[in-house]
């Protein structure tokens, strides 16, 4: 059984915020980048865990033009009241997600419905982080975003002219199950987030999740170079949503995006994100079938699509609650020994006296 590291959240937050603020963050932006990291950890997300961020910002973000340290969001004239609308000026995407999604929830709060629309963003990684705090909170919360890349291939096609575009929906079902349902997803059909765990890790990919530099499917993560989308052409369309979010709000061209020595003058190579939380008793109709209360009757729905014989089926949020209660269990975030070896030179970067040799252990 693999040996697993338990690492103090306090420590995680102190080596993540300081390699931000070495990078020329702000320390709100360091502590919302620190916090969402956390988040990520706790509910035992690999592939956008604080590696993967601060991954992305080496690549496409801070050093590359793609997010800049201590930007500020311009929040533009709506005439909708439960619309904002935002230029996050490429500012640090966890920063503004968590922002935005506060702001739908206290939009909601008055009009049954809020909306935060942003343009000129950059990458907020695992959007289920957000839509399980909101929903934690009460609200039934949606977000979707475009990629950092173009890296997935059209059904039928053979170029990569989509982001892996996931979406995340997530509901306060706690109260009827013990955590809320997450619904989440990469539209293609593994994220390269996971690609870049399994190199870590030295395992190989299922079939039929990518494709090498000639178009030819491969395991091997060391060789991908475009991801397929998941369900073949309903993958596809969803994917399609995101980039019509996007285009709508103000997204360009998908292949260039992030892909700052090929943006031309006049283009733009940012990403859009879009938010959107109801209030639940906004949706109530309040004729529920025997009286039942409006989350009685969502758990009496719960039950029925488990009951008649589907009884061992998990419902999605599950993997992620259960990512939470071993973090509680053993109270911290878990790591593998690839992971704490990565967490060696982020605390590196940062100035962070950083000894593996302290965190406990434990078999999993």
């Amino acid at each position: 059984m693999p040996t697993t590291y338990i690492m103090p959240p306090a420590v995680h937050n102190q080596i993540v915020s300081a390699a931000y603020r070495k990078r020329g963050f702000t320390a709100e932006e360091a502590e919302a980048a620190a916090r969402f990291s956390q988040i990520t950890a706790w509910h035992g997300i690999k592939t956008h865990n604080a590696i993967k961020a601060l991954h992305l910002d080496e690549h496409f973000g801070s050093k590359a033009g793609g997010c800049v340290p201590g930007a500020r969001i311009e929040k533009l004239p709506s005439k909708y009241r439960a619309v904002q609308k935002w230029n996050a000026n490429r500012k640090l995407g966890q920063a503004v997600a968590f922002e935005a999604m506060n702001t739908a929830m206290q939009l909601a709060d008055e009009f049954g419905v809020g909306v935060v629309a942003v343009d000129n963003a950059f990458h907020y990684l695992w959007g289920g982080g957000y839509v399980i705090d909101a929903a934690q909170k009460g609200y039934i919360a949606y977000t979707c975003c475009t990629a950092a890349l173009a890296e997935v291939v059209p059904f039928g096609g053979k170029y990569p002219t989509l982001g892996t575009n996931p979406h995340s929906w997530a509901f306060p079902t706690q109260d009827a199950i013990g955590y809320p349902i997450c619904i989440d997803w990469a539209t293609s059909t593994v994220a390269m987030g996971r690609v870049q765990q399994f190199a870590r890790e030295g395992k190989p990919l299922p079939p039929g999740c990518a494709v090498d530099e000639h178009g030819n499917p491969t395991t091997d993560p060391n060789k991908v170079k475009a991801l397929l989308p998941f369900g073949q052409h309903k993958g596809y369309g969803l994917s399609l949503i995101d980039e019509l979010y996007a285009a709508f709000i103000g997204g360009s061209l998908p292949t260039i995006r992030n892909r700052w020595d090929k943006v031309p003058p006049g283009e733009k190579g940012t990403c859009c994100f879009f938010f959107q939380c109801i209030r639940p008793d906004a949706i109530s109709c309040d004729n529920f079938a025997q009286g039942r209360s409006q989350i009685q009757n969502v758990k009496k729905v719960l039950e029925d699509i488990l009951g008649h014989g589907n009884e061992s089926c998990m419902l999605p949020g599950q993997i992620e609650a259960q990512g939470a209660a071993l973090s509680q269990k053993h109270g911290g975030l878990l790591f593998t020994r690839a992971e704490i070896d990565e967490f060696v030179k982020i605390a590196r970067e940062g100035g962070v006296a950083f000894d593996p040799a302290t965190l406990k252990s434990v078999e999993l």
